[in-house]
């Protein structure tokens, strides 16, 4: 599906936990995290019910050795490790969670992080893969540095793929966007510009116009973004890994 313009207007804007919390039995699963970042919506899922161990991948090094330092989640095991190979069993998972990480996945590589996500999941288990739509007022700058057009589109084609050849059943397909709060354009460098899995190098008259654009949305509380996003929820099969 492609959003027009109107259609962005019409999206209600909610926290991505709000939909995650809606679409997924998190009680009592054993839950892989593809690409977890900063953790912050991993503490949020392991310290909001009952009986939920997290599987915590990321492919950034340097985030990684952050994540190591958290020492208030028993729940969570964090590993370096990307959604090409995920180090565990055959459907040792009740539920995978890609939160905007699909499209960071390598071109070349997106067709067997879906066959490992499928593996890894038990007969029944369900994906949640949300994905930035490539579009709203952050793209608009987003794209002055990095556009991610290409990868997006590619991740989206990942997952309509694996639905077409059976690997997996779409449930339900949401479309929604998410509030981002910016207090000045130095979190924004530091979060966005400055964030480690990505090297980005910016011109001087690059980082003058992202400035320039990113100010002049900016009120006494900063900016306020509302990010569209689209979410697939997949089931797997009851038949075997092929």
């Amino acid at each position: 599906m492609r959003l027009m313009p109107d259609d962005l207007e019409a999206l209600t804007t909610c926290p991505e936990q709000a939909v995650y919390e809606r679409l997924l039995p998190l009680d009592g699963a054993r839950i892989v995290e593809l690409g977890c970042g900063t953790a912050q919506l991993t503490r949020r899922i392991a310290l909001g019910g009952a009986d939920r161990t997290i599987l915590a991948l990321e492919v950034d090094e340097i985030q990684h050795g952050l994540n190591l330092r958290i020492a208030d989640l028993p729940n969570v095991e964090f590993r370096l490790a990307g959604a090409e190979a995920i180090p565990a069993p055959d459907a040792s998972f009740d539920i995978v969670l890609l939160f905007k990480s699909l499209h960071h996945v390598p071109l070349k590589q997106m067709a067997t992080a879906m066959r490992e996500i499928r593996r890894v999941l038990k007969p029944g288990g369900l994906a949640y893969i949300s994905e930035p739509v490539f579009a709203g007022a952050f793209n608009d700058i987003l794209r002055l540095f990095h556009n991610e057009e290409r990868v997006r589109a590619a991740a989206f084609e990942a997952v309509r793929a694996s639905v077409d050849s059976g690997d997996f059943e779409l449930v339900e397909e949401v479309f929604f966007k998410t509030p981002v709060h910016y207090a000045d354009f130095a979190e924004f460098e530091r979060t966005v510009i400055g964030v480690t899995h990505t090297r980005h190098h910016l011109s001087e008259a690059t980082h003058a116009e992202v400035r320039r654009r990113f100010e002049a949305l900016q009120g006494p509380e900063g900016v306020d973004f509302a990010t569209p996003i689209r979410v697939d929820l997949l089931r797997r099969g009851a038949s075997l890994p092929r």
